[in-house]
């Protein structure tokens, strides 16, 4: 009974096509970038540059899964002296903690499009709970790839201290930063 119960069940998951599918990140469509006031004059702004990690996303089901980790090492503002200041020690210390990572926990939905991906934000050896809200999200077939492609525009803001980074706040640089990932994974 039980085996037959598992057999129907498995074939009403393979008849509404509900399963999840895993995408491979697009390293040329996947970036966190981040934003920090300067004085209140101007805001500084980076990325990074090297990323890995793997998705996995089931549209009828509404869930995923999502592990991203990004090279502190590759952080690139523009200025090669302010970059290694930034994996420097006193901010980011690079070489004891290469990696910030993201893991999700739930995939937040509105209809059919994800609108947050709630999940647990890894750097300087520091975990916290953060929410990425969707800016945009989207699939589609790629014409140049002839696969299935769904990415979105993500955003949050993060207090910097609750991870130890604590580089100018008695200066008065502020203790937000605002990070925006854009992130594309092509079906596997």
């Amino acid at each position: 009974m039980r085996k037959s119960l598992t057999l129907l069940a498995a074939a009403a998951t393979l008849s509404t096509g509900a399963f999840a599918a895993d995408y491979a990140i697009d390293p040329t469509h996947t970036f966190a970038s981040f934003e920090i006031g300067h004085f209140g004059a101007s805001v500084n702004r980076g990325r990074f540059d090297k990323k890995e990690g793997k998705i996995s996303f089931d549209k009828a089901a509404k869930t995923g899964s999502v592990d991203v980790s990004f090279d502190v090492a590759s952080v690139n503002t523009g200025t090669p002296n302010f970059d290694k200041h930034l994996q420097s020690a006193e901010i980011l210390s690079a070489e004891k903690f290469p990696k910030a990572r993201f893991v999700s926990t739930k995939f937040q939905f509105s209809g059919d499009k994800v609108s947050a991906v709630d999940g647990n934000l890894t750097l300087l050896g520091k975990t916290q709970p953060v929410t990425l809200k969707a800016n945009q999200f989207a699939c589609y077939e790629s014409p140049m790839l002839k696969r299935e492609v769904c990415g979105g525009d993500f955003e949050t803001t993060i207090d910097r201290t609750a991870f130890g980074v604590n580089y100018g706040v008695d200066w008065g640089f502020p203790k937000n930063v605002r990070l925006v990932v854009q992130v594309e994974g092509v079906k596997q």
